[in-house]
């Protein structure tokens, strides 16, 4: 080991070669050595004739030219793949090595102090830099250890040597301790003495530290491992709640976040302080494997995920150009194009990437259960047993250890691989724990699941697994909703009701992480890890749909009653229950395959159903759901629900009232599933209503050739609510006369009855303008209504006022009356999705409105500003949304439905429907709708003439203008810059 040594100072160059070798490394690449020894001769040749060291201005260009040197350096070679994550770390680490140690021996000089005060003190490296490891942006943990009275000079020189790094541009994390000093805060603070677990001297007094070492040992071993593991278990729970419980989040943080590095950090740091420092220096290296507590295969599998994570790691940094740890959605596709992810098959490179990357955190919580056990037992010790096995369990052959079931002595998973399935089924009716040392043994046979495909217990036991019993009945009072209870150290739903059951799909995930679920189903395992590149979804495939499960089961309990209370009464009458159950198992497999994912989905329900023992009928009803998984949330949000047809569509679809309960559960789970704030009143009320209608129709209701009784029917209601309210016939028969017969069929009695209280006030005061705001907190929205006179370009300057304000419209209804009024009905919600009812913003609406429909605002301009300056934040601006027209003649008898695709923003609504008007288009209804970043508006339209579009070149012309509008402004958004270009052509 190279070093200089001077009266018990030591200054090593690498004082474990075993852990950084450059041998391979050709003669021209700058090592940690070459670096010392050219800073060391650079600063020789700038001191003065007498001796003297260079000033200290001087010295920081020195050391700041030697640092940007071995910066660029590892960075270059790290670029161009010559070194990996963790050989690039290491490197990273040597370097930075030799600038302390180099700045240490000068700042001593530099003080007068010279070996003499280098005495006084050991300079060590602690944290993650004490094992020999630095990402580029990384802090650099160190120990200033001095003797139990520091003195005034040794002091001096920490403060010497902390400024000087600060002005090299490095961070540092930093302490200055005695002996003693360490001892107490390590026993008072378990981070203190995670932090000096891998403390290593670089450079100072050898003996100081030497006698740091065997205190520290001395006072690890005294206190024992298990408070320190305990402790370890806490803050990793806590920092699993803190960035997310889930490892599959699609913007996941790779050092913090579950599965990541430092969870495995976590696991290195419970073996190296209950089996010793001396005999732990890495968990991976061969030395731990040969204890035998992993296999050289699953130790092979670690070092692939801790090298993978760390080159992700390092391509972040040196992307961002800071210490970020977050791989946001920016980030993801330029980090798979430098990690040479491209285009394979039907799945693009940042796909592929992402999923590489799920897969490996998910290596990592295997590892965690694998290895996790073994610490356990050896520094906690065997719990209290609580339970004994049954005679049923024993004759299975388990057994129960600490009260958690394991497979009996001599039961082996790899002869009898149905015994994985037995243990978990025996695990779920007994509502008992499985052992960590069972899941362990799950996980490393997990592929002899394979052998079990056609297996029927195997099948019997995966469908009472994901179904489970039916649960009890429940009153009808809703039960406090508390989707998002978890067990702090396994991340998985504890049973809400008793706090001691199991939650239901505590074994769907132990099934999923130990690989079971893929082996017997190999379609699965293709969705495992699998993310789709958007804002929209928030999960993994695999674990959106867990979590759809799981609210699936709340939905039963009644758990989530008050949320979703449509559904609680659906699901306690479903007679199809194991169809509806694996529907929401299959609804997403087939994506990331290309082409439709639901008619993929469909065709594999029906090969897996009757392999799993579903009957014909059974699998028929899942094939059908998966195919038509998306009907009613398109219909609903992108649809006018108030139009017979398109009720009518939906029924013909459908055509069976179980279907339809099925169906709308399974459009609920799903939505609920992708993310707590996709959900919400609004959509609740829109699918209830589309439910109702078609239910209607389903039951041999009302239908379109009715509709003109259904009008007389509600104008005469209207007028007798009109009379009792004290109207005269004169203002009753003069409201009737206004409306035209679809405005009879779109609003309730209350709504018609505060329109009519509107118009008369607004005649009796000859008023040019009058806006009216009802919040509907329990439907999540606003209704805004506007009665002004009617011009063409109306509801675009309504929507550009709407947008100034900060409110999004959700969907809008636009009638003009038979005296040239426009009667426009608006449904408004915030940011966050909710009734947009604050005062001071309700004042600020009525304002912009007033001067946009005034002419006192110009709309266009105003919009323009707030996207000017980066409105289309950077992170988003990554994921492509192709503008896409869809121009409809057969939705609607009475109109042409124009649905337009694109990056939602500010100002798109308004644009979009001045371009409309400029095609002398009347638009009837709005309807929109976001999916993350996406927007999907949907206009109901006819010419002016009150007709719908037929002709087909028109129809082209239409089209084409659109587009050519949403190619325009997205090529802006991304460029930082924005004009509304929709409106720029001439009209026709």
């Amino acid at each position: 080991m190279p070093s200089l040594k001077v009266e018990g100072i030591i200054n090593p160059v690498l004082s474990d070669t075993s852990e950084t070798t450059f041998n391979d490394l050709s003669e021209s690449t700058l090592t940690p050595q070459g670096l010392g020894l050219q800073l060391k001769e650079a600063l020789a040749e700038h001191a003065g004739r007498n001796g003297t060291i260079p000033d200290r201005d001087l010295a920081l260009s020195i050391f700041r030219r030697h640092l940007g040197r071995y910066q660029t350096d590892v960075r270059r070679r790290f670029e161009k793949r010559e070194l990996r994550g963790v050989q690039a770390g290491k490197i990273l680490a040597a370097f930075t090595d030799e600038l302390v140690s180099g700045l240490v021996v000068f700042a001593a000089d530099a003080l007068g102090g010279g070996e003499t005060l280098l005495n006084q003190i050991s300079v060590a490296a602690t944290g993650g830099y004490g094992k020999r490891l630095l990402a580029p942006f990384s802090d650099i943990d160190l120990l200033f250890l001095t003797r139990e009275e520091p003195s005034r000079e040794a002091l001096s020189l920490v403060e010497y040597v902390l400024y000087f790094l600060w002005d090299l541009g490095l961070k540092v994390g930093h302490a200055t301790r005695s002996i003693t000093d360490c001892i107490a805060q390590a026993e008072a603070d378990t981070t203190v003495r995670t932090a000096l677990l891998d403390a290593r001297l670089l450079v100072g007094n050898f003996s100081l530290f030497t006698m740091f070492e065997a205190r520290f040992i001395v006072a690890c071993v005294e206190a024992g491992s298990a408070r320190f593991i305990t402790d370890k278990r806490a803050e990793r729970a806590e920092r699993h709640r803190r960035f997310g419980e889930s490892p599959y989040l699609v913007e996941p943080n790779i050092k913090e976040g579950r599965g990541g590095l430092r969870d495995m950090q976590t696991l290195y740091w419970m073996c190296r302080y209950t089996f010793g420092t001396r005999h732990v220096s890495d968990l991976l290296a061969p030395e731990f494997t040969r204890l035998g507590f992993i296999t050289e295969q699953e130790a092979a599998r670690a070092r692939r995920s801790w090298d993978f994570l760390w080159t992700v790691r390092f391509h972040l940094h040196y992307v961002a150009g800071r210490g970020e740890d977050r791989l946001t959605f920016d980030m993801q596709p330029v980090l798979g194009g430098r990690m040479g992810y491209t285009r394979h098959g039907q799945q693009n490179g940042v796909e592929r990437f992402m999923r590489h990357y799920f897969l490996t955190v998910r290596e990592v919580m295997r590892l965690t259960h694998i290895l996790e056990p073994t610490i356990m037992r050896i520094a906690l010790g065997a719990a209290a047993h609580v339970l004994k096995a049954d005679d049923a369990m024993r004759e299975a052959g388990f057994t129960l250890l600490d009260g958690q079931i394991l497979p009996a002595k001599g039961v082996s998973f790899d002869a009898e691989p149905i015994k994985m399935f037995e243990l978990l089924e025996l695990s779920r009716s007994r509502h008992v724990q499985i052992h960590p040392l069972a899941r362990q043994q799950l996980i490393r046979w997990e592929r002899r699941a394979a052998t079990l495909r056609s297996d029927p217990r195997a099948a019997e036991i995966f469908l009472e697994l994901l179904c489970d019993e039916r649960p009890p009945a429940r009153s009808r009072r809703p039960v406090a909703s508390r989707p998002d209870t978890r067990s702090a150290e396994t991340s998985l739903p504890v049973e809400i009701d008793t706090g001691r059951r199991l939650d239901y799909v505590h074994w769907l995930r132990i099934l999923n992480e130990s690989g079971l679920w893929g082996a017997l189903i190999p379609d699965w395992s293709r969705i495992v890890g699998q993310m789709q590149f958007d804002t929209y979804h928030i999960f993994t495939v695999d674990e959106h749909t867990i979590e759809a499960l799981r609210i699936l089961r709340c939905v039963e309990t009644g758990t989530m009653a008050d949320e979703i209370p449509v559904a609680y009464d659906l699901a306690r009458d479903i007679q199809s229950r194991r169809a509806l159950y694996m529907a929401v198992m299959m609804h997403d497999i087939a994506k990331g395959r290309g082409g439709d994912h639901s008619e993929l989905g469909s065709e594999l329900a029906l090969e897996l159903c009757p392999k799993l023992g579903l009957s014909g009928e059974e699998t028929e009803t899942v094939s059908w759901l998966v195919l038509q998984h998306l009907l009613l949330s398109h219909t609903a949000f992108q649809r006018d629900i108030d139009d017979p047809k398109t009720i009518l569509d939906v029924a013909d679809v459908v055509q069976s009232p179980e279907r339809l309960r099925l169906l709308l559960l399974l459009t609920i789970v799903d939505m609920r599933a992708v993310s707590p704030r996709v959900w919400n009143a609004w959509k609740a009320t829109l699918l209830r209503e589309l439910y109702t209608r078609v239910a209607e129709v389903l039951e041999g209701g009302l239908a379109t050739p009715e509709r003109d009784m259904r009008v007389a029917h509600s104008k005469a209601i209207i007028a007798e609510n009109l009379e009792e309210e004290g109207f005269n016939q004169t203002d009753i028969a003069h409201f009737l006369d206004l409306g035209y017969a679809g405005y009879w069929l779109c609003f309730d009695q209350d709504t018609l009855l505060r329109h009519a209280r509107l118009i008369r006030e607004a005649q009796s005061r000859s008023a040019p303008f009058v806006i009216e705001t009802q919040p509907l907190p329990a439907r999540g929205v606003t209704e805004v209504t506007i009665h002004t006179q009617d011009h063409p370009g109306l509801f675009a300057q309504i929507a550009g006022a709407m947008a100034l304000a900060g409110a999004s419209i959700v969907d809008a209804r636009i009638h003009t009356l038979s005296n040239g009024m426009a009667l426009d009905t608006l449904w408004i919600q915030d940011a966050t999705g909710e009734a947009f009812d604050e005062p001071h913003r309700l004042t600020k609406l009525f304002s912009i409105t007033e001067r946009a429909l005034s002419g006192r605002l110009d709309i266009t301009t105003e919009i323009a500003k707030t996207n000017a300056s980066g409105q289309l934040l950077s992170r988003t601006r990554a994921i492509h949304v192709p503008p896409r027209v869809v121009i409809d003649n057969r939705a609607s008898n009475s109109h042409t439905v124009i649905e337009i695709n694109g990056r939602d923003r500010s100002g798109l609504l308004h644009d979009v429907a001045s371009a409309l008007n400029e095609m002398r288009l009347q638009i009837y209804s709005a309807h929109i709708t976001t999916y993350g970043v996406r927007a999907v508006d949907v206009f109901y339209v006819k010419d002016l003439s009150g007709m719908k579009v037929t002709d087909e070149n028109r129809l082209k012309k239409i089209r084409d203008r659109l587009m050519s509008g949403l190619k325009t402004v997205e090529a802006k958004l991304n460029s930082g810059f924005h004009e509304p270009e929709l409106t720029a052509a001439e009209p026709e």
